[in-house]
């Protein structure tokens, strides 16, 4: 019997096994690399250093093969951003949704990445990150503060998340999985 289910747990991942290349994108200090350790590790890392450049992750987490791309936030390399998200399967951007100074900053630097034809239909993830911290927006403050509404020919979806305290990290979770289902069937 054990045979039997491991036979057919391997035939599942075999046949059932879907990838998913996301981008992940935000002004420095939103919490993109602790957002993709905890996702990634399920753990808060505390000394989490900041990217320069870009890092290169894959995990699989149940049957999806996450490729995910993390870019930096510093000024100097948001003009590569557009690079990374080039045939991705989702762009994610994240922002620190307690940090007010830098909500329009990150407002015309989203606009302006989802400006470029070359990603055109490409879904986005909004997290606003550290809904921890007192003050934070919520998904619908988020949504206006940065108009989402207003990005057109894009699915657009936006979730308020704290990587460090995991809050929604499972319902983000759920939609990349969701997201890979649906590529799937495309």
């Amino acid at each position: 019997m054990y045979y039997i289910s491991r036979f057919r747990d391997w035939l599942k991942s075999w046949f059932w096994h879907q990838e998913l290349e996301i981008s992940i994108v935000g002004i420095q200090n939103a919490g993109k690399t602790t957002f993709v350790n905890t996702l990634t590790t399920s753990e808060f890392d505390e000394n989490t250093i900041p990217t320069v450049g870009f890092n290169h992750r894959e995990v699989k987490k149940g049957s999806v093969q996450l490729k995910i791309w993390d870019i930096g936030g510093q000024h100097k390399y948001r003009s590569s951003w557009e690079k990374y998200c080039r045939n991705v399967d989702c762009i994610i951007f994240i922002v620190d949704s307690a940090d007010f100074g830098n909500l329009d900053v990150a407002r015309t630097q989203l606009h302006k990445l989802m400006s470029w034809p070359s990603l055109h239909g490409i879904p986005l993830l909004v997290l606003g990150n550290k809904n921890d911290l007192e003050g934070a927006l919520n998904e619908e403050e988020l949504i206006v503060s940065l108009g989402l509404r207003s990005l057109n020919g894009r699915p657009v979806t936006c979730y308020s998340v704290s990587a460090k305290n995991q809050v929604n990290m499972d319902i983000t979770m759920r939609f990349l999985v969701d997201l890979s289902k649906n590529k799937k069937k495309d």
